[in-house]
């Protein structure tokens, strides 16, 4: 028996991870709407699912209202890097608390189930280790990372209380550091930023002693573990932590991506910037126990498909 076609709204559809997931859907035999305004999505990244017929793109920012006809939501639409996100913090915080509530307010009208992309962000700047769901968080609220991490909090509060009040078939994932393909190259993200780096022989800028901590989760493992939660019962809201819980510290990664990439670049330090978390890292029990999701991808594999990504791109036009 074949799986039954759904008509599924991917917000940040443009995206790095938005783009991944469109691609997945349209192969598993869905009908997708992608939706972006494009402040950080590209339509590089779609431009290869255009031609099909199931696919459909609007640009849309979700802070206002949008009326389609859908079976499921997917809400990943946010600038999801410090250098993004912190451009127009106002905005930041309005697509995530406004845009959750359009979106919920979407579901409700047309009876869809709704995922939110939430983020290991709401951890902030953990005291407890690895993180588990059930811990609240260490943030501060009024820093210049508070847009995302509080409004990121806030959407998830907004998306339970959908759930309490309306009876809403909700799903919460909380996503730990990403990697791969169509990554911005702007970004300001360690991985990104290495690779680009590293490619123009550049010296890779490590900020902190390089001792800080992250796990990195690439995009496949990444969107299969979207998929499996959209498709779980509906008792089941999470929030659940997705992401590698294998940890590595920044000076070990930027040495790996060197020798990988046969780069000739020093590492050199910057000062760690404000609200940084020293470590980060997943606590993925409940991912593993109640979606039977693990990570599968070694780190210098995926770190090689994403060196290939820049490569291409960077050959075919400079990135400013």
């Amino acid at each position: 028996m074949g799986v039954l076609k759904k008509r599924i709204l991917v917000t940040g559809g443009a995206g790095f991870l938005g783009s991944h997931l469109c691609e997945r859907l349209l192969a598993d035999g869905h009908d997708v709407v992608a939706v972006d305004n494009y402040f950080t999505g590209r339509r590089d990244n779609i431009a290869h699912l255009l031609d099909r017929t199931s696919f459909e793109v609007i640009r849309h920012d979700v802070t206002f209202p949008l009326y389609v006809e859908v079976d499921e939501i997917y809400n990943l639409a946010c600038p999801a890097s410090p250098v993004h996100y912190q451009f127009d913090p106002v905005q930041t915080a309005k697509v995530s608390v406004v845009g959750a509530i359009n979106m919920l307010g979407l579901a409700k009208r047309v009876k869809a189930k709704v995922l939110q992309a939430s983020t290991s962000e709401v951890y902030g700047d953990p005291t407890v280790h690895p993180q588990t769901e059930d811990y609240r968080g260490n943030v501060n609220p009024i820093g210049p990372r508070a847009c995302y991490d509080e409004g990121k909090r806030c959407a998830e509060t907004l998306f339970f209380d959908y759930r309490r009040q309306h009876n809403l078939r909700i799903k919460v994932v909380r996503i730990f550091n990403t990697y791969g393909p169509r990554m911005h190259p702007n970004d300001g993200r360690v991985v990104s930023n290495f690779i680009v780096q590293a490619l123009r022989g550049e010296d890779i800028t490590i900020f902190g002693d390089g001792t800080q901590t992250r796990a990195f989760c690439y995009v496949d493992d990444m969107i299969e573990g979207f998929v499996r939660m959209m498709a779980t019962p509906d008792e089941i809201t999470g929030p659940i932590n997705l992401g590698n819980p294998i940890e590595l510290p920044m000076r070990e990664l930027a040495e790996r991506i060197i020798a990988l990439t046969g780069s000739c670049s020093r590492l050199v330090n910057r000062p760690l910037p404000v609200d940084d978390p020293v470590q980060r890292c997943p606590n993925i029990t409940m991912a593993r126990e109640t979606l039977g999701w693990l990570p599968t991808v070694q780190l210098d594999e995926g770190l090689s498909r994403t060196i290939a990504y820049f490569e291409r791109i960077l050959n075919c036009r400079k990135i400013s």
